[in-house]
């Protein structure tokens, strides 16, 4: 997977994070979600804007 079709930093965008294509939501936010027990279901339920391939992107990004 090319996680650069889905995640990208922009400093005018939370301080230059890395955050999902056309979203606030920042890698780490999403992070923070499954260390809290959330889980991918859940994410995606709470944030419609956010698709499944952009979800396991953020883990690709993480994993490099």
């Amino acid at each position: 997977m090319d996680w650069q079709q889905y995640i990208h930093s922009d400093p005018k965008i939370l301080l230059g994070k890395p955050t999902v294509k056309e979203t606030r939501l920042s890698v780490e936010f999403l992070l923070g979600l499954f260390a809290a027990g959330w889980t991918e279901q859940q994410v995606l339920e709470n944030y419609p804007t956010l698709t499944l391939e952009a979800l396991r992107a953020v883990f690709v990004f993480t994993a490099e």
